[in-house]
């Protein structure tokens, strides 16, 4: 039955029904009318310190619940300010629902105070924009930017709201259901295709599960394992696809890439089938096998375009990964593979970087080592939030985690779970995404690891953990340089060093202590054990500082 309330409400509402609890945006003016209907609603309201870092924190609750979550900021600066993070959540296909305030009706295209054309400014992307101009389709709207965030391949919708139009009274009921004849993601696959999968999954003598970021999307990782384990095949993974299977799985080998360990890319190099699940095969990934004729490939992907995009595919097949997997799962043999896989192992076992053996000192820690040492004391139930540089490829190769689970009944996943900007690689992504990850699994242990330069684009969210009590930990790698660029410049232009020195940033303890916030120093290694137990031990944000060699390189 319907009733009459203002559009402002009516979005309150619609953002009730679909178990929205929390929310992470900036007020303004033009969006006021949504946050005075806010007031006495079942909702949170997270206040950040930047409209991008709304985006990244929606985006660390959605990849932990696996549901759209939802950020919110006004018009103008506060809409263009979301547009990194739009594009982030974008390129890794992670369902985020904005919500951004309009100028009114009339005052559009006048080129008034903080107008802007965010949907139009957006369009590269998102999934899908709405630019509200009908009041008594704002239900509808919302249900189907919900709808479209969520399913297929999942990723940004935006809700622009002019201002007249959220005072605006309408009869209110949320539908149920939408259905858009445009937009038919297709989620069974094709059963010929999945039995030619599981033909060449026969016939192949070195098969290699490539698991990306999509499993995480389909909440298909359990069943991946299942197969892996029936057949016998190594995994490796793209690093959107970390801690989709346990890190000492005797399947696993490891990361690949140009940032990659010496196993997983000896695999791909050398397996006669590549099984490709939900992964962009980006330029950092696999370019190295595309003129491999010998190779057959296989790609299950829900989005028909990614599949032959960057690699010539043998067996494609689109559809849902948890249900073509599933699909596989009921035809699929046992194998041996025993050969294939102990090889893998032995690259693996006598990969040094793998067992955190160098040979070279430095002057203050090594980042794997010091990684190797918080693995020995995360909890289960964790999640690692990296950003984006340096940090984030030591981590990425030298955390080690038991395994994100499918989310639980109440949609959120458990086990030890890695997140980070893959396909943007946006800088100052780790504590907004710590901080919505906190939020959607407040009894789990989470930890944004960042380096000095990233910090220092998102210190301002210290506030927001403060003020809302998120309990985030960060590791902060300082080593006083932009320390991916600085390797750039080392490498291809004889180090010319140039705009990558961070004189002039702060202690940044005593910075975290203006927030009231405590922390520690770790200056050498034989600091790191005591420093990392009494940052776990604390159940309070915390900060830890590691002094690491300017000169340490990503590859370690």
């Amino acid at each position: 039955m319907s009733e009459k309330i203002t559009v402002a409400e009516a979005l309150v509402r619609c953002l009730e029904a679909e178990g929205i609890k929390k929310i992470f945006g900036y007020p303004g003016a033009a969006i006021c009318p949504f946050y005075d209907k806010l007031v006495g609603s079942k909702i949170q309201h997270i206040l950040v310190r930047h409209e991008a870092n709304a985006g990244h924190a929606a985006s660390g609750t959605a990849r932990i619940t696996g549901k759209p979550a939802v950020c919110v900021a006004t018009s103008g600066p506060g809409a263009t300010n979301l547009i990194t993070a739009i594009a982030t959540a974008y390129m890794d296909s992670i369902p985020v629902v904005i919500i951004t305030g309009q100028v009114s009706s009339e005052q559009i295209g006048r080129d008034v105070f903080q107008e802007a054309d965010i949907t139009g400014a957006a369009q590269p992307f998102v999934k899908h924009s709405y630019l509200i101009k009908d009041a008594n389709l704002v239900p509808e709207i919302v249900k189907k930017a919900f709808y479209i965030a969520g399913s297929g391949r999942p990723g940004p919708v935006l809700i622009d709201v002019p201002y007249d139009v959220q005072l605006q009274t309408i009869d209110f009921e949320y539908p149920e259901s939408v259905e858009l004849c445009s937009y038919k993601p297709k989620y069974e696959g094709n059963k010929l295709q999945i039995k030619r999968v599981a033909e060449a999954i026969k016939e192949a003598k070195k098969p290699l599960i490539c698991a990306g970021g999509g499993l995480f999307s389909a909440k298909a990782g359990e069943i991946m394992r299942k197969i892996a384990e029936t057949a016998n095949i190594p995994v490796i993974c793209t690093m959107m696809g970390i801690s989709i299977i346990p890190t000492d799985h005797p399947l696993f080998m490891g990361m690949i890439g140009m940032h990659g360990r010496i196993a997983p890319n000896k695999a791909i190099s050398e397996c006669d089938l590549l099984i490709l699940l939900g992964a962009r095969v980006g330029d950092r990934a696999v370019t190295a096998i595309k003129n491999r004729e010998d190779l057959k490939v296989i790609h299950i992907d829900i989005d028909p375009a990614e599949i032959g995009k960057n690699l010539p595919v043998s067996i494609p097949v689109v559809g849902d990964l948890r249900t073509v997997l599933t699909q596989l799962s009921e035809i699929i043999g046992t194998q041996e593979n025993a050969d294939w896989v102990k090889y893998l192992h032995e690259l693996k076992n006598n990969d040094k970087r793998q067992n955190f053996i160098s040979d070279e000192s430095t002057n203050g820690v090594n980042p794997a080592v010091f990684i190797e040492k918080l693995n020995k004391l995360l909890p289960d139930e964790c999640v690692i939030s990296a950003d984006v540089g340096q940090n984030q490829i030591w981590t990425a190769n030298s955390i080690r985690l038991r395994g994100a689970n499918s989310p639980s009944e109440e949609n959120v996943s458990v086990g030890g779970r890695f997140i980070t900007s893959g396909g943007m690689g946006t800088m100052g992504y780790s504590v907004p995404a710590a901080i919505g990850a906190k939020s959607a699994r407040p009894e789990a242990e989470v930890i944004a690891i960042c380096g000095d330069g990233s910090f220092q684009m998102q210190s301002m969210e210290l506030a927001t953990m403060v003020q809302h009590d998120i309990n985030v930990k960060i590791i902060i790698m300082t080593n006083n340089r932009l320390g991916m660029v600085r390797e750039v410049q080392t490498n291809n232009y004889e180090n010319r060093l140039t705009a990558v020195f961070l004189d002039g940033s702060p202690d940044f303890i005593k910075l975290a202590e203006a927030y009231g916030i405590k922390g520690g120093y770790v200056n050498d290694e034989a600091e790191a054990d005591t420093a990392l137990e009494n940052m776990l031990k604390s159940d309070k944000p915390y900060i830890l500082q590691v002094k690491v060699d300017e000169n340490e390189r990503s590859i370690l």
